[in-house]
């Protein structure tokens, strides 16, 4: 059985807000009896892009489970690169691989610089092609966009746009297991290119639903609400199974 921790949307900034929640969720699954067999990170790790930002996430992030990281629309790819990775500068979308026994994660780059929706260019593609086609084991492929409306209005309007391409790509590759992101800042379920689409919590604050509140119409986000994340289990059989939890502060 292989469990992977899953979220995203830390958002950290100078403050200490969330600093503390992103160290409660850490703590979280660092207290937990077993090794995950991965954390994944879907984006928006900065809040500004900021070095100062990164080397703050490196810190907290630091576990003895494997962590793995994708950028989002918050995050700039050289701070990315150096700060937060430890890589030397280079042109271009940051998109990783992870081998494990048993699956594999292909973390792509949606992030545009400068804007707050997602695209997959065609260099990413490729690359994710090429990681799909050597694969032996089934691969989750994470990145922070949905590409997928969920009927949040805010949140599609800055979804993954020119989602075509992926979904042609999807089909040639029948061992892609399931598709992981965050961005919205709430759990949620759904399909796309007739796989499972799993989106993390916000850890940072979470998204008001457009039927929970009309209080509110301009307050995209909940703050009072405890940071969440997500457990995939991937079982012997290649069936995938996901749990939500809540951690307090």
């Amino acid at each position: 059985m292989i469990v992977i921790a899953h979220l995203s949307d830390i958002h950290i900034d100078s403050g200490q807000r969330s600093i503390e929640r992103t160290r409660a969720v850490m703590a979280y699954l660092e207290g937990l009896p077993y090794d995950l067999d991965a954390v994944l990170v879907t984006g928006d790790i900065a809040d500004h892009g900021l070095p100062s930002e990164y080397e703050e996430a490196r810190r907290l992030l630091t576990s003895r489970h494997p962590v793995v990281v994708c950028p989002g629309n918050h995050d700039e790819r050289a701070s990315f690169r150096e700060h937060l990775l430890g890589h030397r500068l280079a042109p271009g979308p940051v998109n990783q691989v992870h081998h494990a026994p048993g699956f594999t994660l292909a973390l792509c780059d949606s992030s545009v610089p400068g804007k707050d929706h997602g695209h997959l260019d065609d260099a990413t593609l490729v690359w994710l092609d090429q990681v799909l086609t050597e694969a032996t084991t089934p691969v989750l492929v994470a990145f922070h966009h949905p590409p997928t409306t969920l009927n949040i209005p805010y949140v599609d309007s800055i979804r993954l746009l020119d989602e075509h391409p992926l979904a042609e790509l999807a089909a040639r590759h029948p061992h892609l297991t399931a598709f992981l992101t965050g961005h919205a800042h709430t759990p949620a379920a759904t399909t796309f290119a007739g796989r499972p689409l799993l989106v993390a919590p916000g850890v940072v604050s979470t998204a008001r639903l457009p039927w929970e509140d009309r209080a509110h119409p301009q307050d995209h986000v909940h703050l009072g609400l405890p940071p969440a994340l997500a457990f995939h289990v991937l079982d012997a059989d290649r069936r995938l199974t996901t749990h939500f939890r809540s951690v307090i502060v």
